[in-house]
């Protein structure tokens, strides 16, 4: 078998495309003006009836001498009723039923009465399976021709007029089948769609949140070492010049320090993909206990804070979201001692391992200063969602009495195997 040319298949495809733009164009119109395209269609098969009746019907009847006046009338009730076929096709077919009855009766068998094949596709279409029931008139129709008016065996004109009947409801059935199948799919490619934007949105807020909490403990824990440090700087400045400047040197440090964390946040924000900014952002590390803490101390320490670290326990390797969870409780901890405890406050950390993978952090301090609030700012609802990730537990509040200051306790348990 010879292959088809290359330029015949090109010639089918753009057939094929130009006759798939009418069929679109078609519906659309159909879609914006479903009245107009329903007067067009009545009119043409109204039109073609009245041809009919100019002369055609006396080919196929079986009575010539069928008055005219009845003719005309069954060739327009028959066509006319075509106009509300999509809306209320069962009335439609039962108006056209006493013409068509009437058509048998007489003999005439006009051709028109094959409409009703049209309303019995539209049954199918957009009526519930129940109704398909009313396409037995057609049927009806053609038994009483037969009785009426034989000619030949009676197989020769119900037959074929069942077969029709027949193959309208199936065609109704099938388009209605494909028809809600594009229209699950387009539902489900709409939820689909819903459902990505709700995802992003859940995503974006998340990472809003997450940009919160970092710039946060960022911002906040280094402008309180640079307030503690500038108060000492003043005090010392008159006495001690050699230590106004260490505060001074301490001050610009953390300065850099914190301008260099939130530009590697702010590069996280940026919406365009600058190659000198993004990989940057994406090589700077997150704090960690066996890098950071150790520096974190000094520059409280430095600020007027004076802190001791215990440590129980065998120290183990945590994984980093977990690294980030305990620095950061620290930090936040550490800084709102600087910020409510007042002068002379001192702070403890205690920070103990176990042997299944837990750890424990107790921080607490001897501040006569006002407590960090409870309900306010994002310092203790940071900790929490932090320490919540990892299945933790978090306590914050005042040391009970007689003793004075404020304790934050943390505990994250062993991490569950994957």
């Amino acid at each position: 078998m010879d292959p088809v040319p290359r330029d015949q298949e090109q010639t089918a495809e753009r057939l094929t495309q130009y006759i798939q733009r009418i069929v679109r164009r078609i519906r659309a119109l159909d879609h914006r003006h479903p009245l107009l395209w329903d007067v067009h269609v009545t009119g043409f098969w109204t039109v073609a009836a009245l041809i009919d009746y100019g002369g055609g019907w006396l080919n196929v009847t079986r009575n010539p001498g069928t008055a005219n006046w009845l003719v005309l009338t069954m060739s327009l009730g028959l066509p006319l009723p075509l106009l509300w076929r999509r809306t209320h096709p069962r009335a439609v077919l039962l108006a056209m039923t006493p013409f068509a009855l009437v058509n048998a009766w007489t003999g005439a068998a006009l051709q028109a009465s094959l409409l009703q094949l049209a309303v019995v596709f539209h049954i199918a279409l957009r009526r519930p399976l129940n109704s398909l029931w009313w396409t037995a008139l057609p049927v009806a129709d053609a038994v009483l021709l037969t009785v009426r008016h034989p000619r030949g065996s009676p197989d020769q004109d119900i037959v074929p007029m069942l077969m029709s009947v027949l193959l309208a409801a199936v065609i109704g059935i099938t388009v209605r089948t494909r028809r809600n199948y594009t229209e699950a799919l387009e539902d489900r490619a709409r939820r689909l769609e819903i459902e990505r934007d709700q995802q992003s949105r859940l995503a974006a807020a998340a990472e809003r949140a997450r940009i919160a909490r970092e710039m946060h403990d960022i911002i906040g824990h280094n402008l309180s070492v640079i307030t503690g440090l500038a108060d000492g700087g003043r005090y010392a400045a008159a006495k001690s010049p050699e230590r106004a400047t260490q505060a001074l040197d301490a001050i610009a440090t953390t300065s850099r320090q914190a301008l260099s964390e939130l530009r590697r946040l702010l590069d996280v924000l940026r919406e365009d993909d600058a190659p000198e900014a993004t990989p940057e952002a994406a090589r700077t590390p997150q704090p960690t206990l066996t890098t950071d803490l150790t520096p974190l101390l000094e520059g409280v320490q430095a600020a007027g804070l004076l802190v001791r670290t215990t440590i129980h326990g065998t120290p183990i390797l945590l994984p980093p979201g977990r690294q980030l969870t305990v620095y950061r409780v620290i930090q936040e901890s550490l800084t709102n001692t600087l910020k409510h405890a007042g002068p002379h406050a001192t702070s403890d950390i205690t920070i103990s391992y176990d042997d299944v993978g837990a750890v424990t952090v107790t921080v607490t301090d001897t501040g006569h200063g006002s407590p960090a609030p409870l309900n306010g700012g994002r310092g203790l609802p940071g900790m929490r969602e932090r320490t919540a990730l990892y299945g933790g537990t978090l306590e914050a509040g005042p040391r009970p009495h007689p003793e004075q200051g404020w304790r934050v306790h943390l505990h994250l348990p062993e991490e569950a195997p994957q």
